[in-house]
Order: structure tokens, then sequence, then C-alpha cells
């Protein structure tokens, strides 16, 4: 039984309460939105569901097999079974989700959905390409006591998509809710940076979960979002890799073969002694944090928005209709959305190869597009695609100015 892709079809409904969220945040007259952040999150997320496409059925085999050949019951399909599933989905979540804290090969995964120094929703999208290749280890039990894998799946994505809302600042604490169910409140704790917040409330539905076994914090004054070393770029596909760099550097730095295998067991923060020992978090006060920030003129900005918005609606097709496309054909697309992610970043960082990264990407679109005139009809492509393309190479060209300062 072929599985719908709930977490995609959600993608309306992110997207929507995204829009009710910003529309509360301006009359509210709140600063909760930064746009190079929230497109930044964004195509994180999007990045994250490209790379699902294609590692997903390769990682999801190991519960696959072990549910044929290895399961010890056969759970049937009631709805006392369903509810136990989402109890015990949500039970291994909490043991994943704490070891990637604690682990630095799986935090360097993970990280990425904690580089945001804001805190709303597109937050929730901000997730890593790359953590499911650990994750679903920990999920294995569900197999051997023999849950079905459409039935995992299936509750697997209700609990993420459950994780979304509570990545806002609009709502404040939630009365008896809090006392076992995870919240805004609970979660924001889970995102702060200062010292006193770290690696708490892990929970995805139930906080119960870190009730029991002591990493649950009440939240008291507003946290300071962020990792402990703050990540200061816009780039969405260095998010996910920055903190490998920073592990094998440590690695290469270090002289004795122990500490170059330790280094990515033990949790973040570690160092061997010879290089200064275990470095911890340093106390933020929120008066006075400065955000990592890029000053970019508004109408660069625009620009920048401008593209986004049909790389977005790409994204989000292809992810329906990738299987309806040849090999080369899903090359050719997801090579062009993370160009067009990365163009992004680059702007707002204001980096220096962009202003003639963003022609070659332009360029690239029609080419693209091209692949595709057997089923679009050729003038279609032409017209749309080439009529883009040399609008936004006339508009961005009236924006060189804004790199004036470029990095």
């Amino acid at each position: 039984m072929e599985v719908p892709p709930i977490v995609a079809l959600s993608i309306p409904g992110f997207f929507l309460l995204i829009g009710v969220e910003l529309l509360i945040n301006r009359l509210q007259k709140k600063d909760y939105y930064k746009l190079s952040d929230a497109l930044t999150s964004i195509s994180c997320g999007i990045g994250s569901e490209l790379v699902g496409i294609f590692s997903k059925a390769a990682l999801f085999f190991g519960y696959l097999y072990i549910y044929e050949n290895l399961k010890i019951f056969e759970m049937p399909d009631t709805i006392w079974s369903w509810v136990i599933l989402f109890f015990g989905v949500d039970f291994f979540y909490y043991w994943f989700h704490r070891k990637s804290h604690e682990v630095n090969f799986i935090w360097a995964a993970h990280i990425v959905h904690h580089q945001s120094e804001e805190y709303n929703l597109t937050t929730a999208l901000r997730q890593a390409w790359f953590q499911n290749a650990f994750s679903w280890v920990f999920y294995l039990p569900l197999a051997f006591v023999g849950f079905s894998p459409y039935a995992f799946l299936i509750t697997k994505a209700i609990n993420l998509i459950y994780q979304f809302w509570i990545h806002t600042k609009l709502i404040d604490k939630m009365w008896f809710l809090e006392l076992f169910m995870n919240t805004p409140s609970h979660h924001r704790v889970h995102h702060g940076k200062n010292p006193k917040y770290l690696d708490k409330n892990y929970a995805a539905v139930f906080i119960i979960w870190d009730k029991m076994f002591g990493t649950f914090m009440k939240e008291e004054e507003e946290p300071v979002f962020g990792i402990t070393n703050t990540y200061k770029s816009w780039n969405p596909v260095w998010t996910n890799f920055h903190y490998w760099g920073e592990l094998l550097d440590i690695a290469n730095n270090s002289t004795r073969w122990v500490d170059k295998i330790k280094v990515f067991l033990k949790p973040p923060g570690w160092r061997p002694q010879e290089l200064g020992g275990f470095k911890g978090a340093p106390e933020v006060d929120k008066a006075t944090y400065q955000k990592y920030d890029v000053e970019v003129p508004n109408s660069l900005a625009m620009y920048s928005l401008v593209q986004f918005v049909p790389t977005l609606g790409v994204a989000s097709a292809f992810l329906f209709l990738s299987k309806e496309f040849t090999g080369v054909q899903q090359t050719a697309v997801v090579s062009i959305i993370i160009f067009s992610i990365i163009s992004s970043g680059a702007i707002f960082d204001k980096i220096k190869w962009i202003t003639v990264g963003e022609y070659v990407r332009l360029l690239a679109i029609p080419c693209v597009a091209l692949l595709f005139f057997e089923t679009a009809g050729f003038s279609t492509i032409i017209l749309v695609a080439g009529s883009w393309a040399l609008i936004s190479i006339i508009w961005f060209s009236s924006q060189l100015k804004g790199f004036s300062t470029a990095n």
C-alpha cells in the first residue's frame, strides 16, 4: 500500500499559517521576522525534502527488512495499536533528539534546525538535509515489535507535523496543556542558547518524556535563540556542512588518534586537553546581544524575494511530480533549485561572486526548461522561461550598486 505524502500535502497549510503569523506580527508591530532568515529557513526545508526524495527509500530499507524478516509479533490493525505506536514513535523521537544534542556526529546533522536567531513558524521548516541518515536507527525497535511500515510512516509524519506549530512566540503559556504536551513555551526553551536552557525539552508531542528523564525546564525569561557559536551566513547549503568542518579541524589538530575519534563521539564543545579542553557555552544577555545581519538595500532584498517565489513553486511541484521525470530532468531541476537557494543566500550575504553567479543561474533557467519541451510545448517553454530570465537579468543589473560593499 502506497503511503500518502502527508508532509508534502501539509506544505500549503504551513505557508498559510506562516502568512497568518506574519500578519499578526505586523499588526502587533512585533519584530519576529527577518526576510533573510526566513528565506534561509525555508530553503533548508526545500533542500531537506529534495534530498529525502532520493534517500528515504534507501534509509527505510532497514525498518522494512526487520519487519518482514525479524519481527517478534504481528501488531493488529486496531485503534489501540495506532495509539501505542503514536506514543512509541514519540518516545523514540525523544531519544534520537536527545542523542543528537549529546553526540557530535549526530549534532553535526541536527545543528541546522537550531541555527536561526529568530523564532517563528519558518524556523520549523529549517530542517537538516542528512538527519534521516542517523534518526531511522532509533525507530527499529518498532519494526521488531511488529508495527507495519505503513503505520509507522503515517505516524512519523503526524509526529513531525505536530512540531510545526510550536515554533512561535505569539502563543504564551497554555495552562494545563503545559503539564503533558509540548507547547511553544516548552520548545522555546529548547531553542535557547542561554547556558541554563541548553539540552532541555527534547520532546516532540509529549513533554512527559523530559519530565521522566530529567531534561525538562520551564521557560523563565525569553531565550536568546540560535547556536552557541553563531552561524554567520545565509547560505542554506553550508548550514549542513559547517559543523563537520569544525569537527574535522579539531580532529586534524589533535595528535592522539583516540582524540581524533573521540571528537565525533563526545558532546558539542568537547576538545582534547591539548586544545584547551571542554569549551562551555558563554552567557548571553538579550538586551545587548547582536544578531548576525548584513545590510542589504530594500530593492535588492525585494529582487531576491521575487526570485525565490518561483523557486519555491517549482520545488513544491517537483515533490509531487518527480516520479514522472527522467533522471536527467530530475538532476537538472534539483540543480537549478539548489543553485537558486544558494543565490538567495549569497545576495543577502552580499558575496561578490554572486554578481556573476546570478547571471549564470538566470541563463541556466531556460536551458533547464528546454528539457521539458516535449511535455509543456517548445513555444511555451521559450516564452515563459526566456522572458523571465531576460526580465530578471535587466532587473538584477540595475541592483549591482547594492554590492558596492560586498564581501
